[in-house]
């Protein structure tokens, strides 16, 4: 796939994320991709596609909004994408979840196979406890 299909590859999953369209955005994903979290926040791990999955079926209870995530900056080349994104959701706990991101992607056969999640720690265990 091209850097600007995997470009738009990414822009889809992201607009699906967005929309709590869960089940569509991890559709986007080959069957053995990973999914890790940096840090040791509560959240932080390295997740197969399975868990990562079931990690967002609890978001409806914490975030019943969901999370927008807002990718600001693209670059591609070769078979990877990297973002700087924001989030921006509002938490059953009454707090409200503002994140800065930089996400490492690496596309395969037109779908994502790997993502490294950079993200401001202590506001996870702020928001999200630990």
């Amino acid at each position: 796939m091209s850097t600007a299909g995997n470009k738009s590859l990414v822009t889809n999953f992201w607009e699906k994320f967005s929309a709590s369209q869960y089940d569509a955005a991890m559709e986007l994903l080959t069957d053995d991709a990973t999914w890790t979290v940096m840090g040791t926040t509560a959240l932080s791990g390295t997740f197969s596609k399975a868990e990562f999955t079931n990690l967002l079926g609890g978001m409806g209870d914490k975030a019943p909004n969901g999370i927008q995530v807002t990718p600001n900056q693209l670059t591609a080349e070769d078979d990877r994408v990297s973002i700087e994104a924001e989030s921006y959701g509002e938490i059953s706990n009454g707090k409200t979840y503002k994140n800065i991101y930089h996400f490492m992607i690496v596309c395969r056969d037109g779908k994502i196979a790997k993502v490294r999640e950079y993200l401001d720690t202590e506001h996870v265990t702020e928001i999200f406890g630990t």
